[in-house]
């Protein structure tokens, strides 16, 4: 992927709040493709009992259909700040997508397990590079009066993408094998990555940067190492694990540590350039809006676990009504996120943030009273008020803790926003499935059936998301808008005494 020769980018001192046309048909290509990419990342979970049939293949293996996706992100994405530096808009997409297209391909006509696994692994590839592309370009070129609608349209993305995968493979698997599942995604994709290849320009302009091969070997021995410990630690619960989970988390978390002591010792080199440049991490708003990101990545993806294992395993429901069920929560937080996106312009974050993290409270406690004979209406209802909670989250914490850094260091806050997401989604993942393992195997020994005990601990696990909401509640108070963003207003039009001081332009490298 060579650097391409472009155009100087557009004034981003201009007074009025108009974008040019080449940045809303980059923003609008960029958007189509990251959805249908972050989709692929959820859809495996329930596909995964008819591939295990299908190719006869364990658990055990099968599940590495989702977790190398996942690994694959959490090691690739680290490096996209210095990728975003180096290479064009274009070039960067055009690779990004033709990755994730041939993956798509290959994993559509596998014959067996192994080149399934590998056309995943060149799918997340792709994937991991798009996202922060799409972040980082608005931006950088979105006035910061537009900034909160635009960033509600990524919220779709990160937020309601994942949540629609279950949904949009189960309907799927109801009359179609699996393969279909990359055959109905692999013509939009490749539609996407022809148009992005003629119509999309050059709207930045790169530089030249180094790569530290250390500080990349770091980063993939540690977020790897933390995403495959937390992804086993469900499965350990369950049954023996070759390797015990925490062999690589305490290798990931020693490795983390190197990583960090090389990027700041990077920073203070003039002549060098940090992989990931952590400064972002001075900034409060930045530190604040990511930890209740991070809580609130958490208990979606412990819920999009939970919810299809309650439906199917104790509500004994098929795979289509699963994904039915589901449909409704999703379809909600894609109205709710660029809804919030307008209100954040107007408002800023704290009147969409309390009352949104509230919800997400109410909604855990509420999926902690799911037992053997609760309605599927209740599911239902449910899941739609967790997901308009995250609806009114996603948007306004992106757009707080990322506007509040300076424009140098957007791709660096993007790659650390969407490298801790992957392990936010283990973790929670991890906590989830590990306390309804340990609960259903207590209510077992205390004599209730299989099925009671399984609704149990699923209980016990809404019962810890809930006390991990709490967390964000708390946090929550502490939301600031960006003093950058013209006509900071709060609640009735009045300015808002709250917004956090500027910070200092950091010095250059």
């Amino acid at each position: 992927m060579e650097p391409v020769p472009q155009q100087p980018g557009p004034d981003l001192d201009k007074a009025d709040d108009s974008m040019s046309p080449a940045v809303v048909l980059v923003i609008g290509v960029l958007l189509a493709a990251s959805f249908v990419m972050i989709l692929n990342e959820t859809v495996m979970g329930v596909a995964l009992p008819r591939l295990m049939e299908d190719l006869e293949i364990p658990y055990a293996t099968g599940q590495w259909l989702t977790t190398g996706f996942m690994l694959t992100m959490a090691v690739v994405i680290p490096t996209t700040g210095l990728i975003l530096k180096r290479f064009s808009t274009r070039a960067v997409f055009v690779t990004s997508m033709s990755l994730f297209t041939v993956g798509t391909a290959l994993s559509a006509a596998a014959p067996g397990f192994p080149v399934l696994l590998a056309g995943r692994i060149v799918q997340a590839a792709g994937t991991a590079v798009m996202l922060p592309l799409l972040i980082t370009t608005v931006l950088t070129f979105v006035p910061a009066s537009r900034r909160g609608r635009t960033m509600g349209l990524i919220s779709i993305v990160i937020a309601v993408a994942p949540a629609v995968g279950p949904s949009f493979s189960g309907l799927i698997l109801e009359g179609f094998s699996w393969r279909w599942i990359f055959l109905f995604v692999l013509p939009v994709a490749a539609v996407a990555l022809v148009i992005g290849t003629v119509k999309i320009t050059n709207i930045t302009t790169p530089t030249r940067v180094q790569f530290d091969v250390v500080s990349i070997v770091l980063s993939a021995v540690a977020f790897g190492g933390l995403v495959y410990g937390l992804s086993s630690i469900g499965e350990a619960a369950e049954s023996d694990t070759p390797i015990p989970p925490v062999v690589p988390i305490v290798i990931g978390a020693l490795a983390l540590a190197a990583f960090t002591a090389r990027q700041l010792q990077l920073q203070r080199d003039a002549d060098r350039q940090p992989l990931l440049d952590l400064r972002p991490f001075r900034t409060r708003s930045f530190s604040i809006g990511l930890l209740m990101l991070l809580v609130s990545m958490g208990a979606l993806f412990g819920t999009l676990i939970l919810l299809p294992i309650y439906l199917q395993n104790v509500r004994d429901l098929t795979t289509l009504q699963t994904g039915l069920v589901l449909l409704p929560g999703g379809l909600v937080m894609g109205l709710i996120a660029p809804i919030s996106g307008r209100f954040y312009d107007r408002l800023g974050p704290r009147p969409l943030v309390i009352p949104g993290v509230l919800t997400v409270t109410l909604s855990l406690g509420l999926m902690q009273l799911l037992d053997t004979t609760s309605a599927t209406w209740l599911a239902i209802l449910v899941h739609v008020v967790l997901s308009a909670g995250l609806g009114m989250l996603m948007t306004p914490l992106m757009t707080s803790s990322l506007g509040s850094l300076p424009a140098d260091l957007y791709s660096h806050g993007s790659a650390i926003l969407n490298t801790l997401q992957q392990l936010a989604g283990a973790a929670g993942t991890a906590l989830f499935i590990t306390v309804m393992t340990r609960g259903a195997t207590r209510s077992a020994e205390d004599g209730l059936d299989p099925v009671a005990a399984q609704a149990s601990g699923i209980s016990d696990a809404f019962l810890y998301g809930v006390g991990l909401a709490l967390v964000a509640v708390a946090l929550s108070f502490l939301v600031r808008r960006p003093p950058t963003d013209p006509g900071v207003t709060g609640a009735g039009g009045q300015p808002d005494l709250d917004t956090e001081a500027p910070v200092p332009a950091p010095t250059s490298h």
